[in-house]
């Protein structure tokens, strides 16, 4: 009887800490900490997984922090524990919504509303979705459902110009915004469109420029706002205020490569040829299929007596369109400028060609039309219908490729400073992947989910006292201060005297070498780590200890190359680079060899198989990668840096489905960074 009480107790008091951890996960929510509402949520699900509201309200952390893929799942989740959350079905649909499933983003619009017929934000959404799906005449019959339960419904009317858009009726769309408006002018959106609808179709850019005007007010945040009031201002003649609004849209999404292009147009124009030039350059290292940008670059670079560069550009053009005849007379003017006569002569000889092929003497074949015009039907399609394309697995690589270049330079932050809190797929950061796990005695803490690194020979060797601190497991590098050194520095001395006056022990050798790699002298450390091991060949830790080792110095090698590298054209430059880049290889080599040595004496061992999917990584072979993090997930499957360098690798691949899964689950088990690449993959 007394153990049935105790169980019935101890079931309550499991109950209490659930519901209250749930409604502290809420509390976060409303004060937009996404990300510690997510990391309450999930203890509530490892302690009752059958329960609908932790799924739920997960989603819709995710879907704030634009997660759509981890919300479209929880969502998912909570429905099939509980069919009767509404808002289930809402969050679901809107992620399916924004991830072009307009299908079964219907679907979801459906099941809610057959719960709650009459709700407003069911019926526009399936609205939408109908019409991209050009279901126009179900839209429309959505559209007067909704606008019979409320005649002043300022997005209904939104809606519908966006679909009469879409069917290229662009009066019946005008007048739709202009009584949204007369309705509601708080939605930015609305001013956007009918600017656009002012600029494209009716040319009226003071008309245009006011809409934008009150666009921003309403959102000055909004980058791209500022791009298209530029070219209002510059339809307008207004150069200057172009130029400013440029300025300040870089100024809020650095990355933008269409403000930096048009301002590198605009730069162009008004003769400021090398900042232009710049801006072509930030273009191209971002997107090097950018025809318009390299082309206007080899136009500058010769208006700049840059010849070589100049060359270059027009080779690169030349390459795409093989039978433009005023490109080989611009390369061959070029050549010229820079003395290659013969080059020079070669290329006249194929423009001329070229022109007698065609039986004509004046070039009218004009790659940057077939540009524009392939550009602005691109463009207008998109706008019309959202990105119709997938993209393909080259445009998935570069995209991911570029988000590599972005730096942390955004002066408007979020109301947030706390980069734990708000919404922090909105910062600027690089995107690297989680570091190596290394020997420590200093650990880093994490506030969100509180999970400390740990493996059976730790400790083992913890409990033997045998060493002067705690040993830990950490990812990344810890930085340490004057005094912590100074005591590291003793602990050698201490081992020195230690080592030379009584019978050596490997523990002592592992001790000291530990103490070596801390204060940065790894060769010291490796020393120590073979002499540990020829002493006990089975001690694991001195593996590690020794991989540590040779990783610091291929990093210290890697800095050394970065210190050393003179110009590209200086004599034995490329035998030094070859030289060094086949020591920094030797380095990876000996750190996975030690590695495979862990596996093989503890081959359960997670961080060794983590550790060698980095080196994989960093060795090119993201295969290989990918396998060892597999290994590794399939050990701790709660191993968040796991999955955050596996989607990683995926997005380098070009395999947008599984690499966006993995940095969803990565953010879910409190992976930071994982928000802002997944916002940035989905522009």
């Amino acid at each position: 009887m007394l153990l049935a009480l105790l169980v019935t107790a101890m079931g309550m008091q499991a109950q209490i800490n659930t519901d209250q951890v749930v409604n502290i996960g809420r509390n976060a929510l409303y004060f937009e900490d996404y990300i510690l509402a997510i990391q309450y949520f999930n203890q509530a699900i490892k302690a009752k997984p059958f329960l609908a509201e932790p799924y739920f309200y997960r989603s819709v952390a995710k879907i704030s922090l634009e997660d759509y893929r981890g919300a479209e799942q929880d969502a998912g989740l909570a429905i099939e524990r509980n069919p009767f959350i509404v808002d289930a079905y809402q969050v679901r649909g809107v992620s399916r919504q924004n991830l072009g499933n307009f299908k079964g983003a219907v679907e979801d619009y459906d099941a809610g509303l057959e719960l709650m017929p009459e709700d407003k934000n069911l019926l526009i959404n399936r609205a939408i979705c109908q019409s991209a799906l050009k279901n126009y005449d179900e839209a429309q019959q959505t559209f007067d459902r909704l606008l019979s339960l409320d005649r002043r419904n300022d997005r209904a009317y939104i809606g519908l110009a966006q679909m009469n858009l879409a069917r290229k009726d662009t009066a019946a769309a005008l007048e739709n915004l202009n009584r949204g408006i007369a309705l509601s002018k708080k939605n930015a959106s609305a001013y956007v469109m009918r600017a656009e609808i002012e600029t494209r179709s009716q040319r009226d850019f003071e008309r245009a420029l006011a809409d934008m005007d009150s666009a921003i007010l309403l959102e000055p945040r909004h980058a791209g706002y500022f791009i298209n009031r530029a070219y209002m201002k510059y339809n307008l003649d207004d150069y200057f205020g172009a130029m400013a609004d440029y300025d300040y849209a870089i100024s809020l999404d650095p990355a933008s490569q269409e403000a930096h292009f048009n301002r590198g147009l605009l730069r162009a124009e008004v003769g400021d040829n090398n900042k232009a030039i710049s801006d072509f350059n930030f273009v191209l290292q971002n997107n090097p299929s950018n025809f318009m940008a390299l082309y206007n670059r080899a136009l500058l670079h010769m208006r700049t007596r840059q010849f070589r560069e100049a060359v270059n550009d027009f080779t690169a053009i030349l390459k795409k369109y093989p039978n433009f005849e005023a490109g080989y007379m611009a390369r061959g003017e070029a050549k010229r400028r820079m003395g290659d006569n013969k080059g020079s002569e070669a290329d006249m000889e194929k423009a001329m060609s070229i022109f007698r092929r065609n039986k004509t003497h004046v070039s009218d074949f004009n790659p940057v039309e077939i540009e524009q015009t392939a550009a602005i039907k691109k463009a207008e399609q998109r706008a019309i219908e959202g990105n119709d394309e997938p993209e393909t697995a080259e445009e998935i690589m570069n995209r991911f490729n570029t988000l590599l270049t972005v730096n942390e330079n955004d002066p408007v932050k979020s109301e947030y400073a706390n980069r734990q809190r708000g919404h922090i797929q909105n910062d600027n950061i690089e995107v690297e992947p989680m570091p190596m796990f290394a020997l420590s005695y200093y650990d880093k803490d994490n506030k969100l989910n509180g999970k400390t690194h740990y493996i059976r020979e730790i400790g083992d060797i913890n409990d033997s006292r045998l060493l002067p601190a705690v040993l830990t497991l950490v990812s990344g590098e810890v930085q340490l201060d004057e005094e912590i050194i100074q005591r590291h520095f003793a602990d050698i001395e201490y081992y020195n005297s230690l080592l030379t006056s009584a019978k050596p022990r490997s523990v002592d050798y592992f001790a000291r070498g530990l103490d070596y790699l801390l204060v940065k002298n790894p060769e010291a450390a490796v020393s120590d780590a073979d002499a540990a091991i020829a002493l006990s060949p089975g001690f694991t830790l001195a593996y590690i200890l020794r991989a540590d080792a040779h990783y610091v110095q291929y990093r210290m090698a890697q800095a050394r190359q970065g210190m050393l590298d003179g110009p590209a054209g200086a004599p034995d430059a490329k035998t030094e680079a070859m030289l060094h880049q086949r020591q920094e290889m030797a380095y990876l080599d000996m750190v996975k060899a030690d590695l495979d040595q862990v596996i093989k004496l503890s081959p359960k061992n997670v961080y060794a198989h983590f550790n060698k999917g980095n080196i994989y990584m960093l060795q090119g072979d993201l295969t290989s990668a990918i396998s060892c993090y597999n290994t590794a997930i399939e050990l701790k499957p709660d191993l968040a840096e796991a999955y955050y360098n596996r989607g990683l690798m995926y997005l380098r691949m070009g395999n947008k489905t599984l690499g966006v899964a993995d940095l969803s689950k990565a953010g879910e088990l409190g992976v930071l960074p994982s928000y802002n690449v997944l916002k940035r993959m989905n522009r």
